[in-house]
């Protein structure tokens, strides 16, 4: 009898420790919780900045140089993004001219971001009572609505240590973060294409992107107009980050077929095998070591219908790609002829008797 009492009690230690283990796997393969709070959006951006700062990979970078908008900023709020800064994730919504795009009526990209850091709640909300027009009250949560050339950027304090923003036109947008911030934080939640696409996201990466790639839209675009270059169609992307040593870097391109994979790494190996010639006529590729491990590290393959390119960056390399250079980078000048020395003096010359 005292072994069938005694056995409920071991059978729920061991019910309580599956599901704590069951909790810490889900977690693991889930999206940070400042990600999950965001949007359905066409793509997605996150950086870990504390633990960017916890390895020590910005201690070498130059200080960042402020605007006096943002030097009024720091001054009136005490965030200093550089310093206070913890997490920040972005989604962006993509014009719905685009094809489906979650911008709605909006004619070009619009964004919304979740900010997480050191936070002076107080100081902040001055701030933007200073700048909004007006101030809605959603479920006991102000939401400021700031006018901002031409749109409106609406902001609302979710926590102590968290901020959400979006210049989306649709209200609802921002009152659904807010509606998530209050549940309880689920593993299984977050927008569709981030649940989909981040379980191929490295573990332990500071950063991540997640990207609808649509080629023929995106190339009115500027900077993102050269994914068009490499996407012969429309694709999903997953860009990684996650330091062990050095910077390492992963691209993977998620395609509709083997073709359209070979395609991109095709493309993209084309334009390593330049980049590599240009380098070398340079010189600078074999004379510096660490610009030499990463343009050596860069390698692209295909992998059935992905296309999966990957570098490493050492930490000089980064250093000396984003620190400002020396104010004469001219080419130094050909050394001047040096000076002729003077004649030798003639040595008076000995009469000669004749």
């Amino acid at each position: 009898m005292r072994i069938r009492r005694r056995l409920p009690i071991p059978l729920a230690v061991l019910l309580i420790v599956a599901a704590v283990a069951l909790i810490v796997t889900l977690r693991k393969h889930a999206a940070p919780e400042a990600a999950r709070l965001l949007p359905g959006a066409d793509g997605f951006f996150y950086i870990n900045l504390k633990w960017i700062r916890t390895f020590n990979a910005t201690g070498q970078l130059p200080p960042v140089s402020r605007d006096p908008e943002y030097q009024k900023f720091v001054e009136e709020t005490g965030f200093q993004f550089e310093r206070d800064l913890d997490q920040a994730a972005f989604a962006i919504h993509y014009p719905q001219s685009w094809g489906s795009g979650t911008a709605g009526s909006a004619s070009e990209p619009r964004f919304s971001e979740v900010f997480v850091g050191k936070i002076d709640s107080g100081r902040l909300t001055a701030y933007l009572k200073k700048l909004s027009s007006s101030i809605e009250d959603y479920r006991g949560f102000d939401i400021y609505n700031i006018p901002l050339e031409g749109r409106t950027v609406r902001v609302v304090i979710l926590s102590y240590d968290s901020v959400a923003v979006s210049n989306h036109p649709n209200p609802d947008v921002i009152r659904g973060m807010i509606d998530r911030s209050r549940k309880l934080a689920s593993p299984f939640g977050g927008p569709w294409l981030l649940r989909k696409f981040y379980g191929k996201v490295p573990l332990a990466s500071l950063s991540f992107a997640i990207l609808r790639v649509k080629p023929a839209e995106m190339s009115s675009l500027g900077g993102l107009g050269s994914w068009s270059l490499l996407f012969p169609k429309p694709a999903v992307a997953v860009i990684s980050a996650r330091y062990l040593r050095a910077l390492h870097l992963r691209a993977e391109a998620f395609t509709e077929s083997e073709a359209d994979a070979q395609a991109i790494t095709e493309k993209t190996a084309a334009f390593l095998s330049l980049f590599h010639a240009a380098e070398g006529s340079v010189g600078t590729h074999g004379t510096d070591p660490d610009a030499k491990t990463f343009f050596d590290s860069l390698k692209v393959e295909q992998s059935g219908d992905r296309a999966i390119l990957t570098a490493t960056v050492p930490p000089g390399f980064i250093q000396k790609v984003l620190t400002e250079a020396p104010p004469d980078t001219a080419a130094p000048a050909a050394p001047a002829a040096p000076a002729k020395e003077p004649p030798a003096p003639k040595r008076p010359q000995k009469s000669r008797s004749r």
